[in-house]
């Protein structure tokens, strides 16, 4: 369960959209398709809950009143359902499907405490029955409902109001008679309200033309009133008696913000009324502005109403009220609930007309949430809704202190960046590219930058500047610049004291400074280390950049995720030594952890690749889309995902914490409390900000991915019967409900309103399309409908034989042809006289009036007078085409075509006979004619015309804009020079969108032909299997980027060993000269691991298809690994000690750095760590060519030391018997003169040995030699300490070795800090449960719990004495520890306890001195306690 939370927003232009409980306590509020649940009293409110079940838009919810059913409500959907809540537990308890369209209305009547009403938008009413199920429908009226409300007093009574102004009073007891028709609105019913009196009073009412009326006598009045609101910006009370207005109300028209509300502009207006119980004389109802009005029904003039929070500006709502609702209190007060488009949900105290509380909402997805660094407790949040929100979320007075900023913003806000040193300096980026600052402590308007995105900002960084940008506070300038990371992929420097400057790109000095000639991959992220010394760049391809501030030199590039960054964040925790570590999300659903501290401190000269991470956590099942780390903890990290959940690390142990599962949909932003390192703060796609404590979570990992397949499965099982639904519904003439996606964020705030509401145009335009869709089928009766949709079954029986008579072009004259036959025969008397040139009739002329039909018969000027005639008769019929063709037929081709092109309907017959017009009509005839094909999507065709007027460029770019890059390509190919820029063009942008869509072997193609092969083997590489990075290996080799092809090769290598093919890996690297000494490396791999295998059953084997070198010979089973890992180099890679040039010792040894290995840990697969081992390995046996004994000591440990740290006992013990047969490490030789740390490494090394020699003697001597036995001797000394005598075998090695006193002096202070680690975590864990209201859930007495919290200070003096005891200790020791001394103490006791006198006698009295010095453990004590005692 959350602590806080914002909710998303109410709904919009809903009649009854929030309610509260009879019991006074809980607030329901419609927000999306979800029910927030709100806790309110008169001081505060918080969020317990919600109910979600509904496909779309909540449009109407009502609490039962009955005191003993308070916990029961209802809601209504556009998706056509009624549905039944417990709101105590939160779960559905019915759902009705009876209505067939979006039911707008539902209210739970008042009297009959089982009866719920509903209205829907076709004008039917369901009445449900809530104890028994049942239901019954009506249709009183052929109009769409808007709101209704039951009678309180009378149960079968329901007041039923109409989009067209119309009320209705419903008996529902008589199958839903009307009884009373209410006349007077001009304007859609918003609300209706009925009075709490069960009677009608006297009441001071004035008729619409301004008279006084009176009431009727006390006698005549039966019933109670009803108010109304309408758009038509008044309020009526109605008697429900006698069916008449008694009182008319208009809406004030008041000044706000300096401006005043002009009347004669038809605002979009909701007029909601409210009657509360506490008041029968008083209405409450909203206004023009977001004011909230109070009448007085006994008053007349300008005293008959008041505002509510006119004590203060900040009070009242600055847009329109939606809601009204009321709550009574115990000390007799009432209390007004209002929701408002300005995203706020209020209290009002109505007694003193003033705001108890705000609570704050949110319209649209939280993509950004950040912490100030300077204003403790500062929350700024980054919302879907163009808004920014800043939570003071320390404030004592207002837990939900929040201020809106909204100037200069028109889209959403989708990133935040709080300046590092300057309070109040918040950064913004925006959905439409714009990147801006604002100063949250002042009312100025933000600072936009100049400089815009073409797509959106995800991602805002402020940082040190760099080149050209120069900063610097003694200037009295900005100390930091800031950089926004776009969806086109470019990083933007913006100089926040000069925004209105150009802002610079910093690819090109990337570019400059690193010599890069290709072209760069599109950037998605970017993350400043705080202290300002370096950047890392998330890119498009998964790749991530780490660059030198200010130069922004690349110092190396981590390509281990393989599809888009999504974020990065650097290290911000209390402990220095890990602020090297960056964590970086992607697509992939995997956190990768990368230390860069080394990188960073020690620059190499070139870029570094690297390929393994620091640390992986994987346990998400969605895209990574945020993450934050932990600025209390030492590497605890914090990471959201599209899986719905948030998830808490502890990065050092690779240990998911707790899973956080509160939100509904993907989560997009997160933050570590400044304060409490108990909680956290997290947004989503739901439109909530919720925050909640790490130690009350039930889960510690992310769900399965199965259960969200499921869960996606059975959303579109859902959707797509919805629509099966819909389609029979309509199929029988009724109308189908509406369906909408849950994730849509554009249908959030109402059905009737997008974001900042209709205007009024469009109201306008959507009622009149709902009032001729809906009119015919209300009017109809259900018989009348059955008949109409039942008539044409039996007539609809096509003649398929019989054909279509065409139109005739000629319809005037044909019709006369039809005339009586007398007139047909004084028609041939005329023509006769007017063709032998009688004396005509009189006003006869051929071709006009009523002798147009004549034309046809007469001269050519008597025809074009009666083409005349038809081209009009056409063209009010809108036959075009008829007209088209009369106009060809007389010659005017012109006229023709400028018809056809005027309406569109230019053809392939009217283009072939264009050029009979000249040359310039053709060319703009076909113009046209493109225009017209592209509107119809014909773009092939279109651009084939082009060609036909020699627009070669205009076709291409044509099919270039609709993305037929192959058709574009082919033609540029065919019709421009070789050398023509378009081509490059082309092929660059049919390569990204290819690559977009991950046809990645294309998108190398297209790159190959412009000329981009580096791109080419990006783009091939990015698949990262081995097929793909041996190709584009061979690719970067050809095209001669030797760098990028040592790369993929060296990638390809390592893959194909760690499936053991050796000598695929091998031929891979042998393609590239410069990685000899990555051969050097596998070839030692193979070796060891095929002379493990042989002693051991470890994986890794060699094949049949492996190399000779890893098929060990009779003869050389004694020798060591090194030599023959000199002896295989030398043989097959001519690599000796007396090798020159690139193949010196030296100069490979400088090549291997590298190839730099992670610490060791458990977690590391066996083979991953072979190859790791192996590197040392390497390391070691080039050192000693090139007679740098020390150093080679050194790998040697590193080589030894991995094997054991990573718990590979067994293995550890076998590689030192192959370093050293001989159980000597080095010789007198290799120690004369050896520095004092290659001294400690030897000696540590020699330790090691004799550790393991001592094991193989005890075991050996007990009876039994395991095969792979990694349990510490703490565990074994009990289980192995019985074991039988055997014959007495002095030791034939130097055990003193082990019994050293500094390191066990190092190894017991190390286990005491551990200790008190762990008593203060356990110490911790217990007051932040006191302070959660768990003291006794652990069942420990109260006065343990005291002796607890006393040892705190102990606690702190025992750890600050080890940590300066630490520090005394000389490095070497810390650097190259030795094997548990009080473990080889216990080892030596037991081994002389089963084969006596096989211990040295003073070894044994130091071993004891040891033992008791230092075995201060409880496990330690207990394993001692036989030779001790």
């Amino acid at each position: 369960m959350h602590e806080r939370s914002l909710p998303a927003s109410p709904n919009w232009y809903c009649s009854r959209c929030s309610d509260v409980s009879s019991s006074g306590r809980l607030l329901g509020v419609g927000a999306k398709n979800t029910v927030f649940l709100i806790d309110i009293s008169a001081s505060s409110c918080r969020v317990v809950g919600e109910l979600a079940g509904h496909r779309d838009v909540v449009s109407s919810f009502s609490f039962c009143q009955l005191a003993a059913q308070s916990h029961l409500c209802v809601s209504s959907s556009n998706d056509g359902t009624v549905r039944f809540w417990d709101a105590n537990d939160k779960v559905l308890i019915r759902e009705h499907t009876g209505h067939r369209s979006s039911v707008t209305a539902v209210h739970w009547s008042p009297a009959d405490h089982n009866l719920v009403v509903s209205g829907d938008e076709k004008g039917v009413v369901f009445c449900h029955w809530h104890h028994t199920g049942d239901t019954a429908s009506f249709f009183p009226e052929p109009r769409t409902i808007f709101c209704l409300s039951c009678s309180p007093h009378t149960w079968s009574t329901v007041a039923v109001g109409y989009k067209d102004g119309m009320i209705a009073l419903v008996d529902v007891a008589k199958r839903g008679e009307v009884m009373q028709r209410l006349r007077g609105h001009e304007d859609e019913i918003h609300s209706l309200a009925w009075s709490p009196l069960d009677k009608e009073g006297s009441l001071t009412s004035r008729s619409e033309d301004g008279e006084m009326t009176m009431s009727a006598p006390e006698g005549e009045q039966r019933g109670c009133y009803l108010v109304s609101g309408s758009r038509d910006q008044t309020l009526r009370v109605w008697s429900s008696a006698r069916g008449k207005a008694v009182m008319t109300l208009k809406l004030p028209y008041l000044k706000k913000r300096g401006s005043a509300v002009d009347p004669g502009v038809k605002e979009r207006l909701w007029l909601h009324v409210h009657w509360p119980k506490g008041h029968p004389t008083q209405i409450v109802s909203s206004c023009f502005s977001g004011e909230i009005v109070m009448w007085d029904l006994t008053r007349t003039g300008k005293s008959k109403w008041s505002l509510l929070g006119t004590s203060s500006d900040s009070q009242s709502h600055s847009r329109i009220v939606f809601n009204l609702s009321s709550m009574q209190l115990q000390d007799g007060r009432e209390l007004l609930i209002s929701t408002s488009m300005d995203r706020e949900i209020k209290c009002w105290d109505l007694a003193s007309l003033d705001c108890c509380w705000t609570l704050p909402t949110l319209g649209g997805f939280v993509y950004a949430l950040s912490f100030s660094p300077v204003g403790t407790g500062c929350l700024a949040l980054g919302v879907g809704d163009n808004m920014i929100r800043v939570w003071n979320t320390l404030s004592t007075q207002n837990q939900y202190d929040t201020r809106s900023f909204w100037q200069g913003i028109k889209s959403k806000v989708t990133a935040l960046a709080w300046h590092p040193k300057r309070e109040g300096s918040l950064a913004f980026g925006t959905d439409d590219g714009k990147v801006g600052i604002y100063d949250v402590f002042s009312n100025k308007p933000p600072q936009i930058s100049s400089s815009y995105h073409r797509k959106t900002v995800y991602a805002l960084a402020w940082g040190p500047p760099v080149p050209p940008v120069s900063l610097g506070v003694a200037e009295g300038k900005w100390a930091h610049s800031l950089y926004s990371c776009a969806g086109e992929g470019v990083v933007l420097q913006h100089d926040p004291a000069r925004l209105s400057g150009e802002a610079s790109d910093i690819d090109q000095l990337i570019r400059d400074t690193n010599c890069i000639k290709h072209k760069l991959s599109p950037h998605t992220d970017i993350s400043w280390k705080p202290d300002g010394r370096a950047v890392a760049i998330g890119n498009e391809d998964g790749c991530i950049d780490i660059y030198q501030a200010p130069s922004l030199k690349l110092l190396c590039s981590i390509q281990q995720h393989h599809k888009i960054i999504n974020t990065l964040r650097w290290h911000r925790g209390p402990a220095p030594e890990l602020h090297g570590l960056l964590a970086s999300g992607s697509s992939n659903a995997i956190v990768f952890v990368h230390d860069l501290r080394a990188v960073i401190e020690n620059p190499p000269e070139s870029p570094l690749v690297v390929t393994e991470p620091h640390r992986r956590l994987c346990g998400h099942t969605g895209k990574i889309t945020g993450m934050a780390w932990s600025p209390h903890h030492d590497g605890r990290l914090v990471t959201v995902s599209y899986d719905g959940t948030a998830q808490v690390w502890d990065v050092l142990q690779e240990a998911a914490l707790a899973n956080y599962r509160g939100h509904v949909g993907y989560l997009l932003s997160v933050d570590w409390s400044p304060v409490d390192p108990d909680v956290i703060w997290t947004g989503g796609k739901d439109f909530t900000v919720q925050e909640w404590r790490v130690s009350e979570q039930e889960f510690t990992k992310p769900p399965k991915g199965k259960k969200m397949v499921d869960l996606k499965e059975k959303m579109k099982t859902n959707l797509k019967q919805q629509k099966k639904k819909n389609k029979k519904t309509s199929g029988a003439g009724g109308a189908a409900a509406a369906t909408v996606e849950l994730e849509a964020e554009a249908a959030t705030n109402g059905h009737k309103a997008t974001a900042e509401g209709p205007s009024g145009d469009e109201e306008e335009q959507e009622e009149a399309t709902a009032a001729n869709g809906t009119a015919a089928a209300a009017m109809a009766t259900p018989e009348m409908q059955r008949k109409t949709f039942a008539a044409p079954k039996s007539k609809e029986k096509p003649d398929l034989l019989k054909k279509k008579k065409p139109r005739s072009m000629l319809p005037l004259s044909n019709s006369m042809d039809h005339r009586p036959k007398e007139d047909l025969l004084q028609d041939c008397v005329t023509l006769a006289s007017i063709t032998h040139g009688n004396a005509p009739p009189a006003g006869c002329v051929p071709g006009q009036g009523e002798y147009m039909y004549l034309g046809l018969f007469s001269d050519r000027a008597a025809l074009r007078q009666m083409f005349q005639a038809e081209e009009e008769a056409h063209l009010e019929a809108g036959h075009f085409d008829s007209v088209t063709y009369l106009r060809l037929w007389s010659g005017d081709l012109e006229g023709a075509l400028q018809l056809a092109t005027e309406r569109g309907e230019l053809n392939d017959h009217l283009l072939s006979v264009a050029p009979m017009a000249g040359f310039g009509v053709w060319s703009r005839t076909v113009e046209a004619f493109v225009r017209q094909l592209c509107l119809q999507e014909q773009y092939l065709k279109a651009a084939t015309h082009l060609l036909s007027i020699n627009r070669v460029h205009e076709a291409i770019k044509l099919l270039h804009s609709h993305k037929l890059y192959r058709e574009a390509i082919a033609l540029a190919k065919a019709r421009l020079p070789a050398d023509d820029p378009v081509l490059a063009e082309l092929y660059s942008s049919w390569a990204a969108l290819l690559e977009k869509d991950g046809h990645f072997s294309a998108a190398a193609k297209c790159y190959l032909s412009a000329g981009a092969s580096f791109d080419a083997a990006k783009v091939i590489a990015r698949k990262n299997d081995v097929p793909s990075l041996r190709t584009a290996a061979t690719l970067a080799n050809i095209a001669g980027e030797a760098a990028l092809a040592q790369s993929l090769a060296l990638r390809c290598a390592k893959d194909l060993a760690a499936s053991l093919d050796w000598q695929g890996a091998q031929e891979v690297l042998s393609s590239q000269e410069q990685l000899l000494v990555h051969q050097l490396h596998l070839c030692a791999a193979e070796l060891l691991a095929a002379l493990l295998a042989a002693l051991l059953d470890v994986p890794g084997a060699p094949s049949a298809s492996g190399h000779a070198w890893a098929s060990p010979s009779q003869g050389e089973q004694q020798v060591g690994v090194r030599a023959r890992v000199r002896a295989a180099w030398e043989e097959h890679f001519d690599v000796s000690q007396t090798s020159t040039g690139s193949r010196s010792a030296e100069a490979l040894l400088q090549e291997l750095k590298s190839a730099e290995a992670p610490p060791p840990t458990a977690s590391v697969p066996l083979r991953q760590v072979l190859l790791y081992v192996s590197l040392h390995l390497t390391a070691a046996t080039l050192s000693g060519m090139s007679g740098d004994g020390g150093r080679e000591l050194k790998e040697l440990w590193k080589a030894a030391a991995w094997l054991k740290d990573a718990e590979h006992f067994s293995l550890s013990a076998q590689l030192c018997s192959l370093m050293f047969p001989d159980g000597v490490v080095g010789s007198q030789r290799h120690s004369e003169g050896r520095e004092e740390e290659a001294e400690a490494a030897a000696q540590s090394l020699q330790a090691l040995v004799n550790y393991h020699r001592l094991y193989q003697r005890w075991w050996r001597n007990s009876g039994h030699l395991p095969a792979s036995d990694s349990r510490p001797a703490a565990e074994q000394t009990e289980v192995n300490g019985g074991g039988g005598a055997s014959e007495p075998d002095v030791l034939d090695f130097d055990v003193s070795l082990l019994l050293s006193e500094l390191h066990a002096t190092h190894q017991e202070t190390q286990w005491a800090v551990k200790d008190v680690q762990e008593r203060l975590a356990a110490i911790m864990l217990q007051h932040s449960r006191v302070g959660g209201g768990q003291a006794e859930e652990d069942g420990a007495p109260a006065g343990e719990r005291s002796e607890n919290q006393d040892s705190l200070l102990s606690l702190s003096t025992r750890m600050t004495r080890h940590q300066k005891e630490l520090a005394d200790i000389p490095e070497k020791i810390k650097a190259f520890p030795h094997p548990d001394v009080v473990e080889c103490c216990l080892v030596l006791l037991h081994l002389d306890a089963t084969s006596p006198r096989c211990v040295p006698p003073t070894v044994l009295q130091e071993a004891l001195l040891l033992l008791r010095k230092h075995a201060t453990t409880p496990a330690l004590l207990k394993a001692s306690q036989r030779f001790l005692t």
